[in-house]
């Protein structure tokens, strides 16, 4: 549903909670749920949280979804790191290295078997993702079961380097192309430096030689994490925009 496009008259109502859900290696991991109060049926939405943290911004996105229809989910990826401030949870991880892809995918598999488990669901679920998240929505778009379209929002890390390469993140998602089987979407800010312009050109051509179902969009005078109210980098023309072609391209995909 694009902004504004509903009624004065629409009576609303939303259930929002903290659930537990069976994440990587049958491990308990806190997600955050919302959704409409009715019965569907309505399509779902895993959204993988950013390197800053299971922070503020990611659970009013979640907020933000479920206000349109879904059934969204956001997990907390920094489950096993101690709890806290997002920005204390956020530094030990980085201080860690960072968590490991195959516990990523694992987690959101869970979160995709909650969905899919919930009697509201369409039988359609979205993952979309920002910065480090929209790096690991390539890894579970191309690697779990059960997604019928993903959006990457300029996701650093895709196109990576052999010498970037570790044993928590031993794979650059680009190798994984050939795996991805459903359409992409995928927002950039052009004055990005991660991913640079290069790297999205490189990944697009990567899509473009499997003959993957994408789209890309990039916008001029926007660098990273422009979505981002909260913080000096947005940028409020062109996250209008992309937030349209969000919408647009879930409402096609998953309705």
């Amino acid at each position: 549903m694009p902004v504004n496009q509903y009624t004065t008259d629409t009576m609303e109502s939303l259930r929002a909670e903290t659930v537990l859900i069976k994440g990587d290696a049958g491990d308990q991991i806190r997600a955050f749920v919302a959704r409409p109060s009715g019965d569907g049926p309505y399509p779902g939405m895993l959204l993988i949280h950013h390197a800053p943290g299971w922070d503020d911004w990611y659970k009013e996105a979640t907020l933000r979804f479920a206000r349109r229809g879904y059934v969204a989910i956001s997990p907390n990826l920094y489950e096993r790191n101690g709890h806290g401030t997002p920005e204390d949870v956020a530094a030990a991880v980085r201080s860690a290295g960072g968590v490991a892809d195959t516990q990523v995918v694992g987690d959101c598999q869970g979160a995709i078997d909650y969905l899919r488990a919930q009697p509201s669901l369409n039988g359609k679920v979205g993952v979309i993702g920002t910065c480090s998240g929209g790096r690991h929505t390539m890894l579970v778009a191309s690697l779990a079961t059960g997604i019928t379209a993903a959006a990457n929002l300029w996701g650093g890390g895709v196109v990576m380097k052999p010498e970037e390469l570790t044993e928590k993140r031993p794979v650059a998602p680009i190798d994984y192309t050939d795996r991805l089987n459903v359409p992409l979407l995928g927002l950039f800010g052009n004055d990005d430096s991660s991913p640079s312009p290069d790297q999205v050109n490189t990944h697009e051509e990567a899509l473009k030689k499997a003959g993957k179902n994408y789209e890309f969009h990039r916008y001029d005078g926007a660098g990273h994490g422009f979505f981002y109210y909260d913080r000096p980098m947005y940028r409020q023309e062109q996250a209008v925009d992309g937030w349209k072609k969000v919408w647009d391209f879930f409402g096609r995909q998953l309705s």
